[in-house]
């Protein structure tokens, strides 16, 4: 547990924000006395194998099949806008 003071409350909400979402359980002190604790009500997501094997499958399945080099994407750019308009493209 985190000891936090009256104010840190009022200065630091981020860093408790972070922690809560974290999963921390915080202990609230106001004039050296513990008054209370502040428990997250979520709990924090956990990434299972299963569900990284789905992450890493969508991925593979988003990414492109023939990726085209810097240096001739403009010729790649170029013959499509050919084939689709006509040479006469400026």
């Amino acid at each position: 547990m985190q000891i936090v003071t009256m104010t840190e409350l009022t200065r630091k909400t981020g860093k408790m924000i972070k922690a809560l979402d974290e999963g921390k359980e915080l202990t609230l002190l106001y004039r050296s006395k513990v008054i209370g604790t502040i428990k997250p009500e979520r709990k924090p997501k956990v990434i299972t194998e299963e569900k990284l094997r789905e992450l890493e499958a969508a991925i593979r399945a988003a990414k492109p099949k023939k990726l085209i080099p810097r240096h001739k994407r403009d010729e790649v750019y170029r013959k499509n806008l050919e084939e689709k308009y006509g040479t006469r493209v400026s």
